[in-house]
């Protein structure tokens, strides 16, 4: 997957999260892209242990195989959680693409409630495996966009 698709998928995980906060939802999205870089699925998150990546990988592992998921790749708007990061693991996605770290979002949320952010980034939860899944993210160039959803939402 080349830089530009990825970006291109991340902008559709960045429509998810919108439509996810456009119904009161933490305004987080991902998809899952197919070796032929065709997008499988795409979700929003729905509450605070729903988050868009953990659904969208517990959907992915009922309907593909694991060595078909092995060559798919998981686009996050934002660096996935500990509990996000790891059910991706477990469900043997080979890729993951971010586009805005962790700590950025915390910079945003603070002490918020319904994001008590773990200082434990995504390649800390991988590294600590024995599959060897490839990272890709943050992406600078569109972290704006990407935060834009959350500069309101986490304020209410």
């Amino acid at each position: 997957m080349t830089r530009d698709q990825m970006l291109a998928h991340l902008r559709s995980a960045d429509a998810a999260a919108r439509e996810a906060a456009a119904h009161g939802h933490h305004p987080f999205g991902a998809v899952l892209v197919g070796p032929d870089d065709a997008i499988l699925m795409r979700q929003g998150n729905i509450d605070t242990v729903h988050h868009a990546e953990t659904e969208l990988a517990r959907r992915a592992a009922t309907a593909y195989s694991p060595e078909f998921l092995w060559t798919c790749t998981l686009v996050s708007t934002g660096e996935p959680c500990a509990m996000c990061t790891g059910t991706l693991y477990w469900a043997n996605i080979g890729r993951l693409v971010y586009g805005f770290e962790e700590t950025q979002l915390l910079a945003l949320t603070g002490d918020h409630a319904e994001n008590p952010t773990m200082s434990l980034s995504s390649r800390a939860v991988l590294d600590s495996g024995q599959k060897k899944i490839e990272v890709f993210g943050p992406f600078p160039e569109v972290a704006d966009e990407l935060l834009a959803p959350h500069r309101d939402f986490w304020r209410r």
